[in-house]
């Protein structure tokens, strides 16, 4: 715990957190594992969540309802339930999601669940090209009902930039990259890998994080650019 990069208020609620679980579930707790920003030092108080794999012998509704008071006692945890079974049968499934996980995590109990499990990174391309697709096809009807409604549409365009990029960190890995963290560094690893309008990409980032404005007229010429970009994107996926 001591070697978290967390200020120590927050390694307080994770003890207290923790010993919670043990009392309720004893040796049926097979596991506690933080992940994500509280693991990798990325951490930014007020702003980022603590990321806790909890994994369980037995998952049942009546076994996690045993839990549910800690868990609204402690809003700021997101808690998943899993067991070791489930996790070895959905590598598979949600390759990105136990990637990210395996990328960054501290074990706080129990046994080491991430260590060893192994992504095919066929299964990775097939998530990719399925969330990319699905991404842009939500993209164009949204913009049907949007394209008047500008702060709208500009909400719209900042959050498929943060989940469609998170994706793309993915599809780094399937060209054999260890893809960074920070998305300015993504976005230069996307662009020397596949030629991307990096010009398009940083302008959304820029005015994502308040850096620029942008007037009604230039979020609707960005919006139609970064879609452009995205079809282009998923046709070279499409070819991995």
């Amino acid at each position: 715990m001591e070697q978290l990069k967390i200020a120590g208020q927050y390694k307080k609620i994770l003890q207290s957190f923790i010993q919670d679980l043990k009392d309720i579930y004893h040796e049926e707790l097979l596991s506690l594992i933080l992940y994500g920003s509280a693991a990798s030092g990325e951490f930014v108080d007020k702003h980022s969540n603590l990321n806790l794999l909890v994994v369980l012998k037995d998952t049942s509704l009546e076994e996690i309802k045993k839990s549910s008071k800690l868990i609204r006692k402690f809003k700021m945890i997101n808690t998943l339930f899993l067991t070791e079974d489930y996790i070895a049968n959905s590598t598979d499934i949600f390759p990105i999601e136990f990637l990210d996980m395996q990328e960054n995590y501290f074990l706080l109990y129990g046994k080491d669940i991430l260590k060893d499990i192994q992504i095919d990174l066929r299964n990775l391309r097939f998530q990719c090209e399925q969330e990319l697709k699905a991404k842009l096809l939500k993209l164009r009807q949204a913009y049907l009902l949007l394209n008047n409604n500008m702060p709208k549409l500009r909400s719209l365009l900042f959050i498929s930039f943060t989940s469609i990029l998170h994706i793309l960190r993915n599809v780094l890995r399937i060209k054999g990259r260890k893809p960074p963290y920070l998305k300015h560094e993504v976005l230069k690893e996307l662009a020397a890998e596949f030629k991307i309008d990096i010009l398009v990409w940083e302008r959304l980032l820029a005015a994502k994080n308040k850096e620029i404005r942008l007037t009604g007229r230039e979020i609707e010429q960005l919006f139609a650019s970064f879609v452009e970009e995205l079809e282009s994107i998923v046709l070279i996926v499409d070819k991995l």
